[in-house]
């Protein structure tokens, strides 16, 4: 029996990922990145598992770094304000 990873709140991870980076809501935008950087993860597993499209697969590795760098962004300004 095989396993499915997909997850209807995974395939659409561009949607999550503009939504986080478009966000300009400062107190919604650490939950908008964690939903974008957790769908990105676990497309990229799909890919892994399956035949995976190297054009997506980069577009993946891009997002998961722009979010991670908007994470880190959103760290430092916490503790700036703190």
């Amino acid at each position: 029996m095989a396993t499915s990873f997909t997850s209807p709140k995974h395939t659409d991870w561009k949607i999550l990922y503009r939504a986080a980076i478009l966000e300009t809501n400062k107190s919604l935008l650490p939950q908008r990145v964690s939903e974008a950087e957790e769908a990105v993860i676990l497309r990229g597993r799909e890919l892994f598992y399956g035949n995976g499209d190297p054009e997506e697969e980069e577009a993946l590795d891009d997002a998961l770094y722009a979010l991670r760098a908007l994470k880190t962004a959103c760290q430092y300004n916490e503790a700036e304000a703190a």
